[in-house]
């Protein structure tokens, strides 16, 4: 069988929020699948303006800024480069991330990553800092989203540091009980379903009711695409049945087609 379509047959879900699934969803589509997109988040810019504006008015007296995924990196370039005509005004910053997908948004705009975790936690991300030595009275900022761990700040304030965060964005369950694609999977099932969040996993809980299945729809294979969701997984007793092995959009279809190939 060729690479082409490998997935020939196959029913996948994918759980991202409406706007980032077509990028795994094309992933899929190439290797032959029918995809399901059931969107159970919903990502949306959401920036406290004076927030921000005390932090870009002190950008130039930060060490670090710390990045925890992809669409903070996203966000915040997008208000650095509203307010700033040039993007070297941020100055000398250093930037820290979790995860490969978050790293790669980094270096799109020509920024070096300095400090990533080959473990993709917020406690990783701590320890990874930590271990610069230059932490001690730096001061950073940790960009988020609403629905942050607040396990990575205490690490950093524990460990001497000024630490601000600043919201750019915001993550909200979405409501499938309506939904055609939803009526679809709840009828037919899939051979899998994937989960790149920790949100995606707790709002498919949330809304057992619009996605239980029917007696005769195929129950999917649950896949992670990291440790965070796995561990949200493991807390609401969903069973895990594949993991990527990094934290990245291929190395979880790499994970689905081993899986499904056996």
């Amino acid at each position: 069988m060729s690479s082409s379509s490998v997935l020939s047959g196959r029913r996948i879900a994918v759980t991202r929020a409406r706007e980032q699934a077509p990028e795994l969803s094309a992933k899929l589509a190439a290797l032959g699948a029918e995809v399901v997109e059931l969107p159970l988040i919903s990502i949306t810019k959401s920036v406290d303006n004076q927030a921000l504006a005390d932090v870009f008015l002190e950008l130039g007296s930060y060490d670090w800024v710390v990045f925890t995924s992809a669409n903070g990196v996203r966000y915040f370039m997008e208000e650095c480069l509203r307010i700033f005509d040039d993007i070297r005004s941020i100055g000398l910053l250093r930037f820290a991330c979790i995860g490969d997908t978050t790293a790669a948004a980094i270096r799109s705009f020509h920024l070096k990553v300095e400090c990533q975790p080959k473990v993709a936690t917020g406690a990783a991300l701590a320890d990874e800092l930590i271990a610069t030595g230059s932490l001690d009275s730096a001061k950073l900022i940790v960009v988020t989203g609403n629905m942050n761990r607040d396990d990575l700040v205490t690490k950093l304030e524990d460990a001497r540091a000024i630490v601000d965060q600043l919201q750019v964005y915001k993550t909200e369950k979405t409501d499938l009980s309506a939904d055609p694609v939803a009526a679809d999977f709840r009828e037919r099932g899939a051979d899998a379903i994937l989960f790149a969040s920790s949100s995606a996993v707790q709002s498919f809980v949330d809304q057992a009711a619009a996605l239980k299945l029917a007696k005769k729809a195929v129950r999917p294979l649950a896949g992670s695409i990291g440790p965070q969701t796995s561990e949200t997984m493991k807390t609401v007793g969903m069973p895990i049945d594949f993991t990527a092995k990094t934290p990245s959009l291929d190395s979880l279809v790499d994970a689905l087609v081993k899986k499904l190939s056996k």
